[in-house]
């Protein structure tokens, strides 16, 4: 029942995820945390993090994590498979049609209509991450202050994400976080 669960949820997420990966992260967020609860949304933040710090596709990188974390090599293998095959047929036989009809007002407004609804789906879950992030321990004043500093750094200085993903997860890690009975042994 597992590697059944884990293709059907990946298979929505290769069928449904029209535009990329941007449009499949939050099919993944809604198969993975919400409907089947193999994560909850501080993993599956990590794991979208450290995704896009890697090369290649953002959705199979995701599949293949999770699946090997819900059912093994199987479950990644299969959630792969879920992944990958529809987006094969589709482009198939998609860019045939869409090729024989390229000249078509409806292929044109078709093409451009998914663009507002992908923006919107990044909205609801960038606006749920950024919620997370203001209740958590860094706070509404450190949140702000890092979406302004990220997107500074990203648009005004053209840092490639990947790097910034990287300095902010090596700075995470060179933090050293005391507990109270370090704190308490330091003032003592």
């Amino acid at each position: 029942m597992k590697q059944t669960d884990i293709f059907l949820a990946f298979l929505r997420v290769g069928l449904l995820g029209y535009g990329g990966g941007p449009s499949s992260i939050p099919l993944v967020h809604k198969e993975a945390v919400e409907r089947y609860k193999w994560l909850d949304s501080d993993e599956f933040s990590d794991i979208l993090a450290l995704g896009n710090a890697l090369p290649g596709p953002i959705a199979t990188k995701m599949a293949g994590y999770i699946g090997y974390r819900v059912g093994g090599v199987v479950g990644m293998l299969t959630a792969l498979a879920a992944t990958i095959v529809p987006t094969i047929i589709l482009m198939i036989l998609l860019l045939t049609v869409l090729n024989t009809y390229k000249d078509e007002a409806w292929v044109r407004g078709m093409a451009e209509a998914v663009v507002p609804v992908v923006a919107v789906m990044l909205a609801v879950l960038t606006w749920d991450f950024v919620k997370k992030a203001g209740k958590s321990k860094l706070g509404w004043g450190w949140t702000v202050f890092a979406l302004t500093g990220t997107a500074a750094v990203l648009q005004l200085l053209h840092v490639h994400p990947a790097i910034l993903i990287f300095v902010l997860l090596v700075g995470a890690l060179l933090k050293k976080d005391h507990t109270p009975t370090e704190k308490a042994e330091q003032e003592g």
